[in-house]
This record gives C-alpha cells, sequence and structure tokens, in this order.
C-alpha cells in the first residue's frame, strides 16, 4: 500500500471540513507524514469562495475506503516497442525484477505483452520455428544482442539457419545462412561463395581489406563482436524482435486502476496468468500479480468533523482510521486498535487545528491560515454562534494577525458572496450541507442552509415544503427537517415533513406570531439536535 494518508471531512462538506482537512494535511506533511486532503462530496459555493480567495487547490474525491488499484503499490510496467530484442527484454526483466513485459506502440498504447517463459520456450524451440522468426529479424537487432557493431550491412536475404563452420562445410547448403567463425579468412570467404547472408565473427576479430571487399561485393553481412562462439550461438536466438512472440492484446486480461482490490482478486481467481495491466484513463499505471491482491494494506484514514458512521466515507469498514479530530458529539464509529481521538468543545474543528499548529510552533502559510479563519468565522457565524469560544476567537485573531486579515471583512465578503439560496435547485438546498442522526431509535436528517438575506426564503418556501414531503416519501424518515439560518446568528426559519412533525411543531415556531421562525435558534449541533433529543426523550 502506498504510504499516504487521506486525510477527509464528513459527506456533503462544508467549509470547516474542506479548510480543516486542507489544514492538517500541509501541518501533516510538514511533520514527515505523507498526507493527501481529500473530499466525500460536492464543493459548496462558500467553500469555493474560500479555495478561489487563497487560491488553494481542491481536495481531490474519494467515495469509499476500499483500495482501489490506484492506491496501492503497483510493480513498474516495464514498457518495450516491438523491435526490442528478446535479449533487452529478458534484461529488463532481471533489472526490474518481474516475468512480465508490456509492448506499446509509438502512442504509448498497449498491444500485447511478453514473458521471461515465453523467451524461455523460444530458446527451447525447434530450429524449424526459430528460422522462422530470425528470418524476418532485422539486422540491427543482431548487433544489439551480440552487442557488437557492424564491419558491413549487407543485403543478402537470410534463410534463418545459424551454421559454425565443420568438417562438413563443403557438403552443406548454406545459402542465407547466419555464420558464426573464429580468425580464418579463408572459411570467411568459402562460407561467402556458399552463398551466406551474414558472418557473425568473434572475439573483436577485424577481418582483412580482402575479405571485407568480398563481402562488399557479395552483399555479405559481418558483424563483429566481443563474445566467443557459444556465446553469439546463444545470443543470436535472443536478437528475435518481442513483437514477433508477444501475446495479442486481445488475449490479456487487464484492470482499471479505478476499481477496488477485493473485486479484482475475485475476477484474478478466473485466469491464470502471472501479471495483469493496471491502466488509468487509457494510459499503462503499472502491474499487478496475486501478491498484490493478497498482501495489500488497508487504506490510511484521518477522519475531521465527524465522527458518526452515516456522515463518514463509505465501506469505512474496509479503511484503517489512524486518527479523529471533531468537535461534534460522540458517534457510533468503532475502530479495531486504539487511535488518536481529538474531541473539543469548540466552534470549528479548524480552531482545533490551528491549536496544532501552535503545539508544533509551525506557522501556517497565508492561503492556510486564510482558510483556517474562514472555516471558524462560518461555523461560529461570525463568532455569533452559541457554539463559539473564547478558543475559536484566539485562533481566528492570531492567524488574521499574522497576515493582517481584516476578519469582519472576510466575514462579509465570503457571506455575500456564498450564502445565497437563488438559482439553486430544491435538492442542492437541502443536501448542500445535509446530516443523519439516530436519537432515541428515531432516524432523523437535518439540512441546513446559511443566508444573508432571510427575505428571500419566503419566494420558496411553499414550493420547499412540497418538495421536502415528496423526498421524505422516498427516504421515510420520521423527521426530515430543514433549517434556514442567518449567517450572522440572528435566527432559523424551519421546514419539516414526518411522522414526528406534529410532535415537534410547537418547540419550533414562535408562540407570538404563529411563524416558524425562531430567534438565536442557529446551531444544529449545540441547539436544534439537543433540543429534538430533549422532545424525543
Amino acid at each position: 500500500m502506498k504510504d499516504i494518508i487521506y486525510i477527509t471531512g464528513h459527506k456533503n462538506p462544508d467549509t470547516d471540513s474542506i479548510s480543516s482537512a486542507i489544514a492538517y494535511a500541509y501541518l501533516i506533511n510538514e511533520l514527515g507524514i505523507q498526507a493527501k486532503a481529500c473530499r466525500l462530496g460536492k464543493i459548496n459555493n462558500e467553500s469555493r469562495f474560500v479555495l478561489d480567495k487563497f487560491q488553494l487547490e481542491e481536495p481531490d474525491l474519494i467515495t469509499s475506503a476500499k483500495a482501489a488499484l490506484r492506491d496501492i503499490d503497483l510493480d513498474t510496467a516495464v514498457q518495450v516497442d516491438t523491435n526490442t530484442t528478446l535479449r533487452r527484454v529478458w534484461d529488463l526483466c532481471l533489472e526490474y525484477n518481474t516475468h512480465t513485459v508490456y509492448v506499446v506502440n509509438d502512442n504509448k498504447e498497449l498491444i500485447g505483452l511478453t514473458t521471461l517463459s515465453d523467451i524461455s520456450k523460444i530458446q527451447m524451440q525447434d530450429l524449424n520455428i526459430t528460422k522462422d522468426l530470425l528470418k524476418e529479424t532485422p539486422l540491427i537487432n543482431l548487433v544489439h544482442s551480440l552487442k557488437g557493431d557492424f564491419i558491413y550491412e549487407g543485403t543478402l536475404p537470410r534463410s534463418g539457419y545459424v551454421r559454425i563452420a565443420d568438417k562438413k562445410l563443403m557438403e552443406r547448403d548454406i545459402v542465407g545462412n547466419i555464420m558464426v567463425l573464429s580468425d580464418n579468412e579463408d572459411i570467411m570467404l568459402t562460407c561467402m561463395e556458399k552463398g551466406c547472408a551474414v558472418i557473425a565473427l568473434a572475439e573483436s576479430y577485424i577481418p582483412s581489406d580482402k575479405v571485407i571487399d568480398r563481402a562488399m561485393e557479395m552483399g555479405v553481412t559481418l558483424i563483429r563482436t566481443q563474445y566467443n562462439i557459444m556465446k553469439i550461438l546463444q545470443m543470436i536466438y535472443r536478437s528475435i524482435p518481442v513483437g514477433m512472440i508477444m501475446t495479442d492484446i486481445n488475449g490479456i486480461q487487464r484492470f482499471n486502476g479505478n476499481e477496488y482490490v477485493e473485486d479484482v482478486a475475485k475476477e484474478m481467481l478466473k485466469t491464470r496468468y502471472r501479471n495483469y495491466p493496471v491502466f488509468m484513463n487509457d494510459r499503462l499505471i503499472g502491474s499487478m500479480g496475486r501478491f498484490h491482491v493478497l498482501k495489500y494494506s488497508k487504506k490510511k484514514l484521518i477522519l475531521l468533523d465527524h465522527n458518526e458512521r452515516s456522515q463518514s466515507i463509505d465501506d469505512i469498514e474496509y479503511g484503517n482510521i489512524m486518527e479523529i479530530i471533531d468537535h461534534h458529539r460522540i458517534g457510533d464509529i468503532e475502530t479495531s486498535q486504539p487511535i488518536i481521538f481529538r474531541n473539543q468543545n469548540v466552534g470549528s474543528t479548524c480552531t482545533i487545528i490551528g491549536m496544532m499548529y501552535n503545539d508544533h510552533n509551525i506557522v501556517p502559510p497565508r492561503e492556510i491560515a486564510g482558510a483556517i479563519c474562514c472555516a471558524i468565522i462560518s461555523d461560529t457565524m461570525n463568532f455569533h454562534s452559541p457554539t463559539c469560544t473564547e478558543v475559536d476567537k484566539d485562533i481566528a485573531q492570531g492567524f488574521a494577525k499574522l497576515y493582517d486579515i481584516d476578519l469582519d471583512e472576510l466575514a462579509t465578503e465570503m457571506f455575500k458572496a456564498s450564502a445565497k439560496i437563488e438559482g439553486k435547485s430544491n435538492r442542492d438546498i437541502l443536501y448542500t450541507d445535509f446530516k443523519e442522526y439516530d436519537i432515541a431509535g428515531k432516524q432523523l436528517a437535518i439540512g441546513q442552509a446559511y443566508i444573508y438575506d432571510m427575505d428571500t426564503i419566503a419566494s420558496i418556501e411553499e414550493e420547499f415544503k412540497q418538495f421536502l414531503e415528496q423526498e421524505n416519501e422516498i427516504l421515510k424518515y420520521d423527521l426530515l427537517m430543514m433549517a434556514f439560518s442567518n449567517v450572522e446568528g440572528k435566527g432559523s426559519k424551519f421546514i419539516y415533513s414526518g411522522k414526528l412533525s406534529n410532535a415537534i411543531c410547537s418547540s419550533f415556531m414562535n408562540e407570538e406570531t404563529g411563524d416558524n421562525y425562531m430567534e438565536g435558534l442557529v446551531s444544529r449541533k449545540k441547539q436544534i439536535i439537543p433540543k429534538i433529543a430533549s422532545l424525543l426523550k
């Protein structure tokens, strides 16, 4: 498994989830631990404002704690072209400690593969089979395989047979043959007269001008190599181009880097190949064998701004949770071993991350400090929320002072740019910041939208209530609620559906006006959920 930790906030991430993931990933990378900020959902308008204002990269989207092939340590996919000699392929297999080499075209597209077993079979083949391969092997491949050079590159066609001079030389038909000779020039001339096509000269022998001139007259190729005769005989058969023996692409089982290891393991049981190519976006990224799917480590995770299973990454049981940092109530996530769990009663997860920067005496760069300030402003409604603590203020003010950031101006700019519902679909409004709860055996879900101008709710209220009821006919929550909250913490307007509506309606309605707007009720964590829990109990 790649030694990297994935850091992520909750589903339907808000600014605190996004900023805390970015800020904490930066911090632990500074501490020498490889980490990557991630997200579990779409970036909302407020978070987009923060990323754009402070020029931060958007965290990668991940959807499952299962390890995909791209997450594990794959072997290098050794790539060669069709003309590469079997000798070179053999050497590459030894160099990279692999049994498989992938053959690609000029556009780096996979067209086949070959293995050490394939090459070994060539060495053991009947001469009638290998002669057909050598017949079409380019002369330059002979030179490369023999680690030699041309004395003269001739033009005669080859038969594919390889010979050495023996007592029956004068009786043999050697037309088109590749002759392997030492230093006897009379035999060289005889071989040329009998029609050989190539002479490979052992032990770096350089023939006389007479021999070279005769070779040029007859079109016979002369190759000089430092190898002895026995080594030449061995290496000539390794000059065959890999393209002649490769397994065609149509016979190759391949996998996508996005496929999960568990799923791939099942598919591998259906075949008996030693190695399989892995692709991403049609690009070969690695090679894998059964070892990789049997011995991989689970994906390492750090969870921020949540500790409830319903809010966390899918398939979390397949992941290895290393750490949790949160400012909400203790939820239902279980781990198989002790972990670092930092849970503090503050208004924002980024407040805790800011404290950790201070603990390690690390000063965040301006873009990280700005993102932390935005997250604290967002989660504490510019320090007006009942969840806000003096610690939140201290951290935000301390980082703002470092880079001369005006927190009030930043809050106004951020809320004006993002705290609005105009142009959004009912679905986007409900699910942008949506959390599920199990309280007293009842299934609840609450969406929350922060609005700068509360008067805009009137234009969508009736339509949104109908949408909520239609949605809950499918979802079957005991209570499905939407809270439209003022960004400055003045109050919230509530719309809800479900079997518990009648039980809670009087508690979420202004007694004097009969309106479903409640002053001062803005915190889902510290006010709304405890209020509902109290009613249910």
